[in-house]
């Protein structure tokens, strides 16, 4: 047989998997039908797991471990049918639909906003580029953010959320766990870190370095060129300049911003020390109500899944599905929790479109721990 021949064969027998694929849907709808009117559960364990032994032994040692696979997504998809059948919109999906009709056309120029640290702090400005004229409340921690915003002593909070060069931020996503919030609008700013010393102090004169976690990270390749230097981690690197500058000695430096030397009257002893010129670092801006403004074309999401094999395979296949782009996924342990993880996600896709909306849907029905973070856009 020649290749188109032997195509054939394969168009034939995907035509009959097309239709077989349907008649096992509908037949499963009306499973779920019937489950539905006697009250009985969705989910059944001991049928699919029963079902998929038995299609492994009639596939053979060489095909088993694809037949299940298969076999899991399909009757996955089919628990997901029977639940959204005849199911008209949650809780959720109307609040997400009422945020889209009633947030304001503009985003806000002027607004409260807590930020982590002290002047001169990058998540200043972040700050600075979303909003015209914000009045900024600095916080000591990114958890008096979260509690300054649950709290209602702002309306706006901003965050660190990743970095081009270290990663994600882990501290912000570990509260992220614990407290309640929405993201309306996200933005990238480029970091360049500059090592800042009283005037007159030269590198030879240098013992100590002073600066937060993720710039220490940032300049580590500078960094190993000097080893004889102690490095000493600070919650931020405006608040390590301030505290070298309050300090007055001249055996300390530390890793900041340019524009903190202004600010804080420091010298600039070396400028650009971080690993890489292209770092840039993602900063979130967050809300104790849900806001979706126009242009809404990033979500994030947050959930548990169950500790079974396949569980998250199951869950990209739905992103898959709808043709959804996943941007991010991020997971962190969950405190008290042995092996259980919290999983974040980004994704590309408009608040507007279908598939969003199908996507929300399924979630929503079908994970007993999910929680939206908000649709947003990103301003570059």
């Amino acid at each position: 047989m020649n290749m188109d021949e032997l195509r054939g064969q394969i168009d034939a027998i995907d035509s009959q998997l097309v239709e077989l694929y349907r008649q096992r849907l509908d037949v499963a709808d009306r499973i779920g039908a019937y489950k539905r009117e006697n009250g009985l559960p969705i989910y059944d364990s001991e049928r699919e797991r029963r079902l998929l032994n038995k299609v492994g032994e009639q596939a053979g040692e060489e095909h088993e471990n694809g037949v299940r696979a298969m076999f899991s997504l399909l009757m996955d998809q089919s628990r997901t049918h029977q639940v959204l059948a005849g199911r008209g919109k949650s809780a959720l999906e109307e609040k997400i639909s009422q945020a889209v009709r009633d947030t304001d056309q503009l985003f806000p120029p002027k607004a409260m906003v807590a930020c982590q640290g002290v002047e001169g702090a990058y998540s200043q400005i972040a700050c600075e580029k979303l909003f015209q004229s914000p009045s900024i409340m600095y916080c000591k921690t990114f958890e008096n953010v979260f509690s300054a915003i649950e709290s209602g002593l702002c309306r706006y909070g901003i965050l660190p959320i990743e970095n081009s060069l270290a990663g994600s931020v882990n501290s912000v996503y570990d509260q992220m766990i614990k407290h309640h919030f929405y993201i309306v609008r996200s933005t990238r700013i480029k970091i360049d870190h500059t090592l800042l010393t009283l005037p007159g102090v030269k590198l030879e004169d240098i013992k100590e370095v002073y600066s937060h976690e993720q710039a220490i990270n940032q300049c580590s390749e500078f960094l190993a060129q000097h080893k004889e230097w102690h490095v000493n981690v600070c919650s931020n690197t405006a608040a390590a300049a301030k505290q070298l500058q309050e300090s007055g000695r001249k055996d300390a430096a530390c890793i900041s911003s340019a524009a903190c030397a202004a600010l804080y009257g420091l010298s600039r002893a070396e400028g650009d020390i971080q690993n890489n010129s292209n770092n840039h670092t993602r900063f979130i801006c967050i809300s104790k109500h849900l806001e979706v403004y126009p242009g809404a074309d990033r979500t994030s999401l947050m959930l548990v899944l169950p500790n079974r094999p396949g569980s998250l395979w199951q869950l990209l296949s739905r992103f898959y599905a709808q043709h959804i782009n996943l941007t991010k996924l991020e997971s962190r342990p969950m405190p008290g929790r042995d092996f259980e993880f919290m999983f974040y996600f980004d994704i590309d896709a408009s608040v507007y479109s279908p598939s969003f909306a199908r996507l929300i849907a399924e979630l929503d029905a079908t994970l007993d721990s999910f929680t939206y973070l908000g649709s947003y856009s990103e301003r570059t």
